[in-house]
């Protein structure tokens, strides 16, 4: 897993359309946010932070624990950081996801499942407001939004509380002592 430095450095690529970081070592990495979606902010040189470390920190130790790939585990990562940073603020789009009649009151890093009549799925909490929280999906395949709209692996949305249901346990195991 890649360890943070404070020699990344994140850019807005004109030609790219498209927020990058700049790993070193000639390694750039391209997220998944385009210009619309950016705070004004990311158009410039921005150097790696300490929250940012932090961040990527919290949203490691839960993407840990996922069913993916290291690198993808690693990808995931980065997109979380920067849609906490940089991407722009934005009103839920909750109609999207079916209530869950519950009372979820999430963390950052936190694991929840949203459902609607087209998919079922799970996402991690990439900053929490007091009733709607920015999320990522981290499922492989696409989330089904609609019949021809689809959220992709990575890819944020802001969503209402009373549509998420936690689902921390699911994606972490527990030490069993066998006592013979």
């Amino acid at each position: 897993m890649l360890k943070p430095s404070d020699k990344w450095t994140w850019y807005y690529d004109d030609k790219e359309s498209n927020l990058m970081l700049d790993l070193g070592d000639d390694i750039v990495f391209k997220t998944n946010l385009p210009r619309k979606l950016l705070v004004d902010c990311a158009v410039g040189i921005n150097e790696f932070s300490v929250d940012d470390a932090s961040a990527f920190q919290t949203f490691k130790e839960q993407i840990c624990l996922l069913p993916i790939s290291e690198p993808r585990q690693a990808e995931l990562a980065l997109y979380c950081v920067a849609a906490k940073r940089f991407h722009k603020p934005v009103q839920p789009k909750s109609w999207f996801f079916d209530s869950q009649h519950g009372d979820c009151t999430p963390c950052e890093g936190d694991i929840v499942r949203l459902t609607n009549q087209h998919s079922d799925g799970y996402f991690i909490i990439l900053e929490v407001g007091e009733s709607a929280s920015l999320i990522a999906s981290i499922d492989i395949d696409a989330f089904s939004l609609t019949s021809s709209k689809n959220l992709v692996f990575g890819q944020a949305i802001k969503v209402m509380h009373d549509r998420m249901a936690l689902a921390n346990s699911m994606f972490q195991t527990t030490p069993i002592a066998l006592v013979g």
